[in-house]
């Protein structure tokens, strides 16, 4: 969700600026603007409603010259998407200009009172009145510009990543952070700004990952400066950043989502490395070695999440319950947040996110921890804000996620999950010994089975033709494969924009039963588990009533195949794997629906990768 970029070195800045924008496409954006300064001491700011495309084409006879910039990709919070509300944002005098990811909660009463005192504003974000708060400060208490950016601070209150530039001073960059995240890269006498390291590593693989309430000094020819926002110089924390390049280009795929499905067998190989032995006869996670006393003693368990991740959550609850025998709770991080929740010092609260930067989740995590709470963490991006957070966790090391819509990261996030389960009941002691040994390689095996299931991507791809028309799809499963069927819906959603509802097949009869006729196509997670029979069933109570039904059912099943409309073939897994194969045909599903609506996969409309903001 918005993107920044900087640069100040001996560099052209704006082809730096330009690529860092393009690698960061994929958080959401709807306007993209540029600042420089240019030789002769010129602050010039550009900016485009639309894509980068739109800013590149509108500064083709613009002077983009100058060693030192700022560029930015906004999504709307504050003010319609136009050029007048995109970001960089000048003050009054065009001296300085700004660019900020976060939202400014008390914007309208420093905005009022900045008016009264004969400030003008061009725009109606939050935005530009920190740039004018910054300057009047500035000018009225003869403060620099680092003096000023600290005062200013203080009386904001939202959250924020920010980056200011000053004519008068053309070797700087002023840079801070509060709940939005911000990453300085460090090369050879230069720097890079990033809203994550994705446009950084092309450039240097030596990072700082700015702390909530720090400031970053960033002056050419000088060493990076870090402090607090009340002036204490703080230690330099210097990370080695390891993402290989290719893992954010296409690759030779059409789109990034496709690229990112079919990298499922590899990124859930490298998830399980070194966490399950070769032998697939043992789980082993370093935070149940490490934290052994404090998740044996807990007497339950929740689970914060937003979107996929929550979806991804739903699945853990029922493989935590059945293994390790704790309830388990799966909440909306951005209702749990709000609800002075009961969480006590014998709760261990998982908190799951993508991006580690999902504003509604940590927030939910600083509260549990306020509430004496253990917290435990799966995240994708290392050295992001919530692995920072909490008391431990595991990464899912499914490299970098581009497509907006996930899908690599949501079953690195159930393959973690299922592990946390196996290792957590193992040591408790609540699993049986060949269950465990049959679940643990039962899910070393599961990179191959879902290489086997994307040998349908064609077959699913024809279906797609078909199913183009619908305005409205069901999406039905019980057990583990609910949730799946939830996920499969949202995806549908978020990149076709057809609007579709995930149910427990049971629930069908309480109402959406009432939507079914020839133009409603269901899709039904029908394999061979314990409910078979049951969704069966349904199955046969969508056609008395002309719906279409598309079924995944387990290879050879010829029972259904004679009474739904289309049919998908999966392999036979353990019923509580099903989900990490399941899932894989409803990607395929959404991706191909919206590739022949013409749909952006990649990047959907209103929605952000990296939702930094409530």
């Amino acid at each position: 969700m918005c993107g920044i970029v900087g640069y100040i070195g001996k560099k052209e800045a704006y082809p730096i600026l330009i690529k860092g924008l393009r690698r960061l496409e994929y958080r959401g954006y709807d306007s993209a603007g540029v600042a420089l300064i240019n030789e002769a001491g010129e602050l010039n700011v550009y900016k485009t409603k639309g894509k980068v495309d739109n800013l590149t084409e509108y500064c083709n006879d613009k002077d983009v010259s100058g060693c030192i910039g700022i560029a930015h990709t906004r999504w709307a919070t504050h003010g319609e998407p136009s050029s007048r509300n995109a970001h960089p944002h000048y003050s009054q005098s065009h001296n300085l200009a700004i660019i900020h990811n976060g939202i400014i909660e008390n914007y309208a009463d420093i905005k009022a009172k900045l008016i009264a005192k004969g400030v003008e504003f061009k725009s109606d974000t939050d935005t530009e009145v920190l740039v004018q708060l910054v300057e009047y400060i500035m000018v009225n208490k003869q403060l620099s510009l680092l003096e000023a950016v600290q005062v200013a601070l203080f009386q904001v209150i939202g959250a924020y990543a920010i980056a200011i530039i000053d004519k008068r001073n053309p070797d700087q960059i002023i840079a801070a952070r509060k709940q939005s995240p911000l990453v300085v890269g460090i090369g050879e006498d230069e720097f890079f700004l990033g809203s994550d390291a994705s446009p950084i590593i092309e450039y240097t693989d030596q990072v700082v990952y700015l702390e909530d309430g720090n400031i970053a000094l960033i002056r050419k020819g000088e060493e990076l400066k870090v402090i607090s926002i009340l002036g204490e110089e703080q230690e330099l924390k210097v990370k080695t950043v390891d993402i290989d390049l290719g893992q954010i280009e296409k690759g030779g795929y059409e789109h990034f989502m496709l690229k990112e499905i079919f990298e499922q067998p590899e990124c859930l190989t490298n998830c399980m490395r070194g966490r399950i032995n070769v032998e697939a006869d043992h789980v082993t996670l370093s935070a149940l070695i490490d934290y052994r006393r404090q998740l044996l003693n807990a007497k339950r368990i929740v689970i914060v999440a937003c979107g996929t991740s929550w979806h991804a959550g739903l699945i853990g609850k029922q493989i935590i319950e059945s293994l390790c025998r704790i309830p388990v709770e799966v909440e909306y991080a951005s209702e749990f947040r709000y609800r002075n929740p009961v969480v006590t010092k014998d709760d261990v609260v998982i908190a799951i996110s993508q991006s580690g930067e999902t504003a509604d989740t940590l927030a939910a995590v600083q509260l549990a921890k306020e509430k004496g709470a253990f917290i435990y963490g799966i995240c994708n991006a290392i050295g992001s804000s919530i692995p920072r957070a909490t008391s431990t966790g595991t990464y899912i090391h499914v490299g970098p996620e581009i497509g907006v819509a996930s899908t690599k990261a949501f079953t690195g996030q159930v393959t973690v999950l299922t592990m946390f389960a196996l290792a957590l009941g193992e040591a408790k002691g609540t699993i049986d010994r060949d269950e465990y040994l049959k679940i643990v390689k039962g899910l070393s095996q599961i990179p191959s089975t879902i290489e086997e299931v994307l040998e349908t991507n064609e077959k699913v791809k024809d279906l797609a033709r078909t199913f183009t028309y619908a305005h409205n799809f069901l999406y039905l499963g019980r057990g583990f494969s609910y949730p799946v069927a939830l996920e499969g819906a949202l995806k549908l959603k978020e990149i076709s924009y057809i609007h579709a509802e995930g149910y427990p097949a049971a629930e069908m009869k309480h109402g959406p039963i009432a939507l079914i006729d020839s133009d409603m196509p269901v899709v039904v997670i029908a394999t061979h588990n314990a409910m078979y029979e049951k969704v069966l069933s349904n199955i046969q109570e969508i056609k008395a009533r002309q719906g279409r039904v598309i079924a995944l059912v387990s290879k050879g099943d010829n029972t259904i195949a004679k009474i739904a409309d289309e049919i998908i073939e999966l392999p036979d897994v353990l019923e509580c794997l099903e989900p990490l194969v399941a899932t894989i045909p409803l990607q395929l599903l959404a991706y191909h629906v919206a590739v022949c609506k013409g749909k952006n996969v990649d990047q959907p409309r209103n929605l952000a990768k990296s939702v930094t903001v409530e």
